[in-house]
């Protein structure tokens, strides 16, 4: 349809100049309307028939909304794939402890964090489960139901943070020791290696008795410690991934090494480290439950490790005391493994072949 027909004029005040000819064919695109359903109809099919017809041909939009289908149907098959009885009772259980972390001081507002952590003489020190003291009662006086929520804030607060440490720093060195290569490579993952070797136990414990058990101290530590692992376990995957055709095209293109280390290598490999870390978490949590038993823990925090410490002497008398703290670390440790296997079903490829193996054969059994 031409200009013309739509009563658009180009104005001669700017006809024959160059921003004059812009200036009106902007004008007439968006003063443009079909006039009629049909004719809309007509364009589209007219679009659409090319594109269908012609070799080769390309159309912005088909790509764009294929793009976005493809992109939605990947998300929906990856939570398909967490959607199993063990996994999503994993979340829950996580889902529960965020909660308590989140609102322990309105879950247990009868019992001040002063109070459960301090000495209470007017409460009779393990005392059995009644209205009152839900779970009991533990050394000092202290309400074990209270205890057992604040201290899963104290355990999953000092697990993350480690984890944070040890994952940001372990990832970081890993995909620049795969990336330069050579002696540089060499000398990281010496490093690495030798920290590796040492019994990280036994150093948590020298340096501990040196310069003390506060919460920050702890966390660097076992932080630190738990670098090698995870720039081992980059390292390898980013190795495959450098070789690769698209990380060459980024070279040749002129990209900067770090944008091609963290914006293109980084996501394809980062998969092994998201499962490693969930796996983890239940790992720090028992370990620092294990550090507080043997006594090297920060006082002023409500920690369970810490608790069956105290009320170890009393297994006989007072098995509350230590079996509710215990079972709150294996529940929240139980709980990121699970999500953890999850996580590694869905985001393994290989096991994912495996399991349709499974499948198939198991049809094939049943149709015979």
């Amino acid at each position: 349809m031409s200009a013309e027909e739509n009563n658009i004029e180009a104005p001669t005040s700017v006809v024959g100049t160059i921003d004059g000819e812009k200036a009106w064919a902007i004008r007439q695109s968006k003063l443009y309307k079909p006039s009629s359903y049909k004719e809309q109809l007509k364009e589209v099919k007219e679009k659409y028939i090319k594109f269908i017809l012609t070799p080769n041909a390309k159309d912005d939009e088909l790509i764009r909304r294929d793009f976005e289908f493809n992109k939605l149907k990947s998300k929906r098959k990856f939570a398909s794939k967490l959607n199993n009885f063990l996994t999503v009772f994993g979340i829950l259980i996580i889902g529960m402890i965020l909660l308590w972390v989140v609102f322990a001081p309105w879950i247990v507002s009868r019992f001040s964090f002063s109070v459960l952590s301090g000495v209470n003489e007017s409460i009779p020190p393990y005392a059995p489960p009644d209205d009152t003291y839900w779970l009991g009662t533990a050394k000092f006086g202290r309400d074990v139901y209270g205890r057992l929520i604040w201290g899963a804030r104290s355990s999953i607060t000092m697990g993350l943070f480690s984890i944070a440490i040890s994952s940001i720093f372990g990832v970081m060195l890993g995909i620049y020791a795969a990336f330069q290569g050579g002696i540089i490579d060499n000398i990281i993952m010496r490093i690495m290696d030798i920290i590796m070797a040492f019994p990280g136990l036994i150093i948590i414990i020298i340096i501990l008795s040196i310069v003390g058990t506060s919460m920050q101290t702890i966390l660097l530590i076992w932080g630190f410690l738990g670098i090698p692992g995870y720039a081992r376990l980059i390292r390898g995957s980013a190795l495959q991934e450098i070789g690769k055709t698209y990380v060459e095209a980024a070279k040749v293109a002129g990209t900067k090494d770090g944008r091609i280390m963290f914006k293109h290598v980084m996501p394809n490999c980062i998969a092994p480290v998201v499962v490693s870390v969930t796996f983890n978490i239940g790992g720090m949590i028992l370990g620092l439950a294990g550090l507080s038993y043997l006594g090297f823990n920060d006082p002023t925090l409500i920690e369970w490790g810490n608790d069956i410490s105290l009320a170890r002497d009393k297994l006989y008398n007072a098995i509350w005391a230590a079996l509710v703290p215990g079972l709150g670390i294996f529940i929240t440790v139980l709980g990121f493994m699970l999500l953890g296997d999850g996580l590694r079903d869905a985001m393994d490829p290989r096991l994912q072949g495996h399991k349709m193996k499974k499948v198939k054969k198991s049809k094939k059994k049943k149709a015979e």
